[in-house]
């Protein structure tokens, strides 16, 4: 399994630059939200993430891509409703 701090310094390389915070519950869930180190604005927050499914590099960059889309989306979403 891969640990948190290696974790987000991925996401944050992926995810550059924005900065990435994450967080396992006592369910052994795991919260990642992903924000503007300066403002604070939170871009995307996603929970319920299983962490013991992130046990290969391949289960690392499938949920990157998935964060990506899900980013995607929430930024599309918040422009046409501007």
């Amino acid at each position: 399994m891969i640990y948190l701090t290696q974790l987000r310094l991925q996401l944050e390389r992926s995810f550059s630059p924005l900065a990435c915070e994450c967080n396992v519950t006592g369910d052994h869930s795991l919260t990642v939200k992903l924000y503007h180190p300066v403002s604070g604005q939170v871009d995307l927050v996603v929970s319920g993430l299983n962490l013991g499914k992130l046990k290969t590099p391949e289960a690392v960059a499938a949920l990157i891509e998935e964060l990506r889309y899900e980013l995607q989306s929430s930024t599309l979403h918040s422009r046409e409703t501007s």
